[in-house]
């Protein structure tokens, strides 16, 4: 129980890896606030799985105006903070609108910067950040253009954060899983994608939900303070 009285909060935590991430921290020993944006049965089924260990909200990341309701069930004090909601709109460059843009770095960049600043004033010193990001910020693929260049920029503030937050003990990392069997995959992929992806990966398979969580569990622990401002690839070695 290395989390023992420490509150989390994890931004899509209904489904995917933010659920896997959710069930690890709540394993961990720690109370968790979760957001969702669709899916209510999915949240609530998970609220009760976890009993009196987790919290669901409602908060819709194109709406910045939403961080008020999303925090309101923390309380007074925040000791980890995920952002792993994130949407991946398939659009090939030719096709991208402005509108679409703006709703990727809204959801996928500017609601974890709005995050992370209002976590900072309710942390103790020697807290952690962790951000969802993506292998395709170094392996890019046709029509991932909006989800890879939002998670760069998310990998840059993650690198400021770092900066700026470690005077306090604060760690701010990000985790960039490969190709992981979920959902989200399933829905932004073409047929056969899944076999091909197998067959070039080190490990021979795909990732799982709770593979990325057992990394963010480790940055968001006890063990994970001497690592600040990095970017861990959780491929099973698609890239090496």
């Amino acid at each position: 129980m290395t989390l023992t009285d420490r509150t989390a909060l994890v931004t899509g935590g209904s489904r995917g890896i933010g659920r896997a991430i959710v069930r690890r921290f709540a394993a961990d020993g720690a109370r968790v606030v979760f957001s969702y944006r669709e899916g209510e049965d999915a949240a609530d089924e998970l609220v009760r799985e976890l009993g009196g260990r987790a919290v669901a909200v409602r908060a819709d990341q194109e709406d910045p105006g939403t961080i008020d309701a999303l925090f309101e069930p923390v309380g007074e004090s925040l000791d980890i903070v995920v952002n792993n909601a994130a949407i991946n709109p398939h659009r090939r460059i030719a096709e991208t609108t402005g509108d679409d843009f703006d709703r990727a770095l809204t959801v996928n960049t500017k609601y974890p910067l709005l995050v992370m600043r209002r976590a900072e004033t309710l942390m103790p010193d020697g807290g952690r950040i962790v951000n969802v990001s993506t292998l395709n910020t170094v392996l890019p693929a046709p029509g991932h253009a909006l989800y890879a260049a939002s998670k760069a920029a998310l990998e840059q503030l993650t690198a400021v954060a770092a900066r700026e937050f470690g005077p306090r003990g604060i760690t701010v990392n990000s985790v960039s899983p490969g190709t992981t069997d979920t959902d989200l995959f399933r829905e932004t992929n073409p047929p056969g994608a899944a076999e091909q992806v197998r067959a070039l990966t080190a490990l021979g398979r795909l990732g799982r939900p709770d593979d990325i969580a057992s990394v963010v569990a480790f940055l968001a622990g006890p063990d994970g303070g001497w690592i600040t401002g990095q970017n861990l690839r959780a491929t099973g070695g698609l890239v090496v």
